[in-house]
């Protein structure tokens, strides 16, 4: 079948939409039609290659969407179903059968390798193009339809609002999870959260979830702190201004007993680090290029029992955490929806623009078919030429994700 997708053809330069051939499902696979999908950073950081991924290629990894076909072997959903789409795994290796999909032992090649992991992909290009590479993060669902791995589908109630459903699939569900399953704080405890772009926000409203009485924001940028207390942050620190090292061990009497990482700035999380109390735990969430390496003292740091972790995905089991931050969106407990700004498909390039100038949190694109008469390549230039490279590190720190 025929879809319009955007794809990343060259290294730091802006997506084109192009029309592309699509495969029928696999019987393990589902074919579900794309009505949201979030702009992630790491969609952004993996098109200017901080990790090396072959292109061109469909990215795209918070789809949600209604499911229009499935594999003869698909028993989770069937043709009609509301669906978000998050991360593959196999299923059957130690750490899928412990409950922690997100460290699969074939997480690279279910994910990241450009194709299936047999090497096959179900997009195409015209017979006189080059190969197209897909499977992305299980879905490649930056198009009008994706083919998906039944594991990285997950089933979402049917009055579910999609357009709020879609980044859970990835950067909500990395924060909040983050939080909920890999720090697990206790009611009363401190924590701070360095950085809060989308990944941020959602640790701050998760700690607020889970009874932090004390949940510190810092950012560089005052209109996200504003946001942050709204959503939970009861003290908020600007970065550019002041020490935020010095700042949390005085408002905490020295120290927080955990700290989040967003960032993917090594002299951030070094001071996330700093910011611990003894036997305070880091969790570092941000996607950043490949080689960045965190220096801290191992003597006085780590002796005195702080621990630093990285956490994918919040260490999250999709088919329960996603419905329950759905459902606590729909409380009016978790809510998504003060992040989110919507743009549709053919204005991705403008979306990445205003993601990193800072203009929205978490954009959401819309997918849509070419107009008849295609996209001129008048018009492809005038949108490429709004849009700027990726910087690999922020000149004003957080790069939150």
């Amino acid at each position: 079948m025929r879809v319009t997708a955007a794809v990343a053809r060259d290294e730091g330069q802006p997506f084109m939409l192009e029309e592309l051939e699509l495969d029928q499902p696999r019987p393990d696979e589902v074919l579900v039609e794309v009505h949201v999908v979030g702009l992630c950073r790491t969609d952004i950081s993996l098109r200017d290659q901080w990790m090396r991924i072959p292109l061109p290629a469909v990215l795209g990894h918070e789809g949600a969407g209604v499911v229009a076909r499935v594999g003869a072997d698909v028993t989770k959903v069937r043709p009609g179903d509301k669906v978000v789409m998050t991360f593959g795994s196999c299923g059957r290796c130690r750490y899928c059968e412990s409950g922690h999909p997100a460290y699969c032992i074939e997480l690279l090649e279910r994910n990241v390798s450009g194709s299936r992991p047999d090497g096959t992909n179900a997009l195409h290009c015209d017979e006189e193009r080059d190969e197209m590479h897909g499977f992305f993060i299980s879905q490649s669902s930056f198009a009008t339809h994706a083919i998906a791995s039944e594991r990285s589908i997950v089933r979402v109630a049917d009055d579910t609002d999609l357009e709020k459903a879609g980044p859970i699939g990835c950067g909500i569900q990395t924060g909040a999870g983050a939080v909920i399953n890999r720090l697990r704080p206790e009611a009363g405890s401190a924590i701070a959260v360095f950085g809060v772009g989308a990944v941020g926000m959602a640790s701050v409203m998760a700690a607020r979830l889970v009874g932090c009485s004390k949940i510190i924001a810092v950012d560089v940028q005052p209109d996200r702190l504003d946001l942050a207390r709204e959503l939970g942050a009861t003290h908020l620190i600007d970065a550019g201004r002041v020490n935020p090292i010095s700042a949390i061990q005085t408002m905490t009497d020295g120290g927080v007993a955990y700290t989040v990482e967003t960032t993917a700035v090594p002299e951030v999380a070094r001071q996330a680090v700093y910011s611990l109390a003894p036997l305070g735990t880091c969790a570092i969430l941000g996607l950043g290029p490949a080689g960045a390496e965190l220096s801290i003292d191992m003597t006085n740091l780590l002796l005195p029992g702080r621990t630093v972790t990285g956490v994918t995905w919040g260490d999250s089991r999709p088919d329960g955490l996603i419905p329950q931050l759905l459902e606590l969106h729909g409380q009016g407990r978790f809510p998504v929806d003060r992040l989110i700004d919507t743009y549709s498909l053919m204005d991705i390039n403008q979306a990445v623009e205003d993601l990193e100038a800072g203009k929205c949190l978490k954009a959401v694109l819309k997918p849509c078919p070419l107009p008849a008469r295609g996209i001129s390549a008048a018009d492809q230039e005038s949108r490429a030429g709004r849009v700027r490279t990726s910087a690999m590190v922020s000149d004003r720190w957080p790069q939150s994700a």
